[in-house]
């Protein structure tokens, strides 16, 4: 999930029958299926982004759709939310291997949920003088200087 904070990343369907819910989307959209036993998950793929996940309903809550909406920092954007006027419905918690998610409802009374994936740190990025003693070694150590003639 490459994707700016504040975008939906993630939707996820939440019914009382999941196994015809993935017949269905599967049949008429054509949708991808992969399981996740270990999680009782399903994830779906359509042809374009995002994706996203179909599972069993939470226990009290009727069929619905879920979307989840990148965050930098779950703790911050759950601040913000309280801030304005919502509700944390589930804290934060953690999806093992991929990032932590929490689960709110705006003041108009619609249930979403925001997403923080692990931050990967990129390898540290060569320096324009060592990117330049590469290329110079590549070449057999020989490079000709700017502006000069070679004889």
């Amino acid at each position: 999930m490459a994707s700016r904070a504040g975008s939906i990343v993630h939707v996820e369907l939440h019914s009382a029958d999941p196994a015809k819910s993935k017949r269905f989307y599967g049949d008429v959209f054509g949708w991808k299926f992969e399981e996740i036993p270990a999680m009782n998950y399903t994830t779906w793929r359509a042809s374009n982004e995002p994706g996203g996940g179909i599972m069993q309903t939470m226990d009290g809550r009727p069929p619905q759709v879920l979307n989840y909406i990148m965050a930098e920092s779950v703790d911050e954007t759950l601040r913000d939310i309280l801030e304005a006027g919502g509700l944390v419905l589930q804290p934060k918690m953690e999806i093992p291997g991929q990032g932590w998610w929490a689960l709110f409802q705006e003041p108009g009374g619609t249930m979403m949920a925001i997403y923080q994936g692990l931050r990967q740190t990129p390898p540290p990025r060569a320096t324009r003088k060592a990117k330049a003693a590469k290329k110079t070694a590549k070449k057999g150590g020989k490079k000709a200087k700017a502006g000069k003639k070679r004889k």
